[in-house]
């Protein structure tokens, strides 16, 4: 027959098993958010790098357009 302190004692190992169990699930499911995290991070700074790009060249572009050659060179 098991006594009172050995019930107890099995309980508690029981309970830090599955404690172990959660944590790992856990960390698995930890990982995956930050995967996910730094793509999404990942495709916003292509994003915006893309658009800055597109745009700054656009302005200079303008510009360059807008000055001209510059003054004609003496013969």
């Amino acid at each position: 027959m098991i006594n009172n302190a050995t019930l107890q004692l099995m309980i508690r190992m029981r309970m830090l098993r599955d404690a172990v169990v959660d944590h790992e699930r856990d960390r698995g499911a930890t990982a995956v958010e930050y995967g996910l995290l730094i793509t999404l991070i990942a495709v916003a700074i292509i994003v915006g790098v893309t658009l800055l790009g597109t745009n700054l060249n656009t302005l200079f572009t303008n510009t360059a357009n807008k000055v001209g050659t510059g003054p004609a060179a003496p013969n």
